[in-house]
């Protein structure tokens, strides 16, 4: 691996397993570096060994990595405490809980089964800042510390936590008021395989809701396949026929959530987002009448808050910026489109189940059926065209593109937008237009699709 290269994306690390950088030996690199730069970082006052919780969803890979990772943390001397598959959100909460000195995430999110990646929290549950993955990832390819061997004793050990699923559970239930129960509904759940096949029944159950339950059988190569947040078709199915009133769907490490209505109907984030906003308008609560969102939501959240008194701040794509803003700001409510809601009032990240119990408190509290709640928002059209690419190079770069931008830009006449910018995380690129008239807005994005596709489309 040469220097030229980079290993951290917009979340974490993030390929296909087995190839670089998301290989045994990379990891085993990054668990020395990391080990190496928490310690640094550690506060003078603590004392004994460098403790650092390793988390996974259920991928096959997942041993493999964390097998490496445990190797790279214990041979720079430092503890390995593993809980095995829980939600990332779990991973962020336990360690705090356990004081810990960082955490460490072996999931891809909602990518397909055969890519993995590799993401650090630091002592508190928030991401690494930009700062401390660069010094990481210094050290990863300069190896400087190869020759940091400790020996004897201070070589790390490796255990295994039994009651990590336990506190997660308990603390998401305590997101929701303890004199309301989920009796009176009924919910589909689809957990995609994932890391929450065990979390979100639990809760849910617990708290007494009358749970139909899918994909929460993981056998290591069926996460996100064809189920999840990112192929809602089945939850919507499901909540027909069961006759739930609600539905609740995750991507693989369930740090995100989509929702359904009784009817069947669709709620993504952004209507997520109105419903939690005006809720916490209401009750007094949403810090700096403010709502955190990226530039990816729908215009419609300006709309809908201002009519009540709040405003919309928005980010750059990803979660990370929405928590960095919120942290920057004081906010205590943002999200994204895609179903990353953060609730900082609960945790220090995107949290799937804790997002969802917000909503089915609202539901509780005032009676109102999700179909009726969602109507908050009055949504502008939008068009999404998102392409897998052989390469990325600059979007100014490609002359046929920009004209089709412009056109269509010109066309809106500041009535709408148009938003095009690479994944961070796969190899795709996604175009947003939004505007007054669909039959417009799709006409343009197919234009530059087109264009898109016969310049850098994978085929």
């Amino acid at each position: 691996m040469s220097s030229g290269k980079k290993l951290f994306g917009t979340d974490g690390v993030r390929g296909v397993a087995n190839i670089e950088p998301v290989t045994a030996e990379t990891a085993l690199k990054l668990g020395r570096a990391a080990a190496h730069v928490f310690a640094q970082r550690r506060d003078p006052s603590r004392s004994g060994r460098l403790r650092i919780v390793i988390g996974k969803d259920t991928r096959l890979s997942g041993y493999m990595l964390e097998s490496a990772m445990v190797a790279g943390l214990t041979s720079l001397g430092a503890d390995a405490l593993l809980i095995g598959p829980l939600p990332t959100p779990g991973v962020a909460y336990i360690t705090r809980s356990l004081r810990a000195d960082a955490g460490i995430v072996l999931s891809a999110s909602h990518n397909p089964y055969e890519d993995n990646g590799i993401k650090f929290f630091r002592h508190d549950g928030y991401k690494l800042d930009d700062e401390i993955e660069a010094r990481i990832e210094h050290l990863v390819f300069s190896g400087e510390i190869e020759n940091i061997r400790p020996t004897a004793t201070k070589i790390g050990k490796a255990y295994r936590i039994d009651d990590a699923l336990g506190r997660y559970v308990e603390f998401a239930k305590q997101s929701f008021p303890r004199g309301l129960t989920l009796e009176s509904l009924r919910i589909a759940l689809d957990c995609a395989n994932g890391a929450s096949y065990k979390t979100s029944p639990c809760i849910l159950r617990e708290l007494g809701a009358d749970l139909v339950v899918n994909h929460n059988h993981p056998n290591g190569t069926n996460i996100n396949a064809d189920c999840g947040s990112t192929h809602p078709g089945h939850i919507q199915k499901l909540v027909r026929e069961c006759k739930a009133q609600i539905g609740i769907t995750h991507d693989g490490d369930a740090d995100r959530v989509l929702l359904c209505d009784e009817n069947g109907d669709l709620v993504d984030g952004d209507e997520i987002m109105a419903i939690a906003a005006i809720d916490h308008l209401q009750r007094g609560c949403l810090e700096g009448n403010t709502l955190v969102a990226t530039v990816m939501s729908n215009f419609g959240l300006d709309e809908t808050l201002e009519s009540r008194g709040g405003k919309v701040l928005r980010t750059k794509v990803g979660d990370r910026h929405v928590i960095e803003a919120m942290l920057r700001h004081g906010h205590n409510v943002g999200g994204e489109q895609s179903g990353h809601m953060i609730f900082r009032d609960y945790a220090t990240t995107g949290d799937g189940i804790v997002s969802a119990l917000q909503i089915l408190r609202v539901m509780t509290e005032t009676g109102q059926p999700l179909s009726e709640l969602k109507k908050v928002l009055k949504k502008y059209p939008q068009a999404q065209r998102n392409l897998r690419v052989k390469e990325k190079p600059p979007l100014e770069s490609m002359a046929g593109v920009q004209s089709l931008l412009a056109a269509a830009e010109s066309e809106l006449n500041g009535k709408g937008r148009v938003l095009l910018r690479y994944s961070g995380t796969e190899p795709k690129i996604r175009l947003l237009l939004e505007g007054r008239d669909q039959a417009s807005i799709d006409r343009h994005a197919d234009r530059i699709a087109a264009e898109l596709q016969s310049t850098i489309g994978e085929g």
